[in-house]
């Protein structure tokens, strides 16, 4: 079903921006933000022509497949590094509501369905000077994403680990609910026991690139800021605030 205006009206509690095609919905929030939105008002398109990943990756999303929105927060420059957690739970609690077995966060910002891929989630600060405007948290979902085959044995849809059809407008309309909530526990202890009880990047052998760095080790722990804590081979903790990881096999 094609998402609208008219339906989103219906559902959504906080203010929207709808766009049938845009090529990121981080810009329209950032512009957004400037201009006085408040926190929770959020931006959704149905078809994104240039999503911003991690590491200057770009995503297309095609029309009537997956959910791409984006969220205006406004968090202190304290907590700020926590606005992806909120991302990954709300997302999480949106596959559980939907009975999905198996799903996990794989850190720092996938949340996966028996190992694969089923979202993505990318937080944006934006600044004046020294001073924190706020943080747009743009979410991505495959609901129902044509996967092709080099993509099809890591990556999923909520349509394919539930064998329904589904409405996007109500799964937006809950994923933002999932959003207000975790917000509302943004400098609470409760959102980082919630967040690492459901990362299963934790215990894991891991290999971590990024920044012209490698780091190999075991994931033992994840600190307040959502910062990764690996254990490497000469003892030493190295704390880790963004990069890629994939699994190292056991030895």
């Amino acid at each position: 079903m094609t998402l609208s205006q008219s339906q989103l009206e219906q559902v959504l509690k906080h203010p929207f921006q709808y766009v049938a095609t845009v090529d990121s919905t981080n810009d329209l929030a950032q512009t957004w933000l400037k201009d006085g939105a408040q926190p929770l008002s959020v931006v959704i398109a149905d078809e994104q022509r240039k999503g911003r990943g991690r590491r200057g990756r770009i995503w297309y999303t095609p029309p009537n497949v997956a959910l791409a929105l984006s969220i205006i927060l406004q968090p202190s420059k304290k907590f700020a590094t926590r606005v992806s957690l909120i991302g990954c739970l709300a997302v999480y609690d949106l596959c559980q509501y939907l009975n999905i077995a198996t799903v996990g966060i794989k850190w720092p910002n996938d949340v996966q369905i028996e190992g694969k891929k089923v979202c993505g989630v990318l937080p944006e600060a934006v600044w004046q000077d020294d001073q924190l405007l706020g943080v747009i948290l743009g979410i991505g979902v495959n609901i129902r994403n044509d996967l092709q085959p080099e993509i099809a044995n890591i990556a999923t849809t909520l349509e394919i680990a539930t064998a329904k059809t589904l409405n996007r407008t109500d799964l937006i309309a809950y994923l933002l609910d999932g959003v207000a909530y975790w917000y509302n526990l943004l400098e609470k202890d409760d959102l980082i026991f919630a967040w690492k009880a459901r990362l299963h990047t934790l215990g894991q052998n891991v290999i971590i690139t990024g920044n012209q760095k490698r780091i190999v080790g075991q994931a033992v722990d994840a600190d307040t800021d959502g910062a990764l804590l690996i254990k490497t081979a000469d003892g030493s903790i190295q704390r880790i605030l963004a990069g890629d990881v994939s699994l190292r096999p056991q030895t």
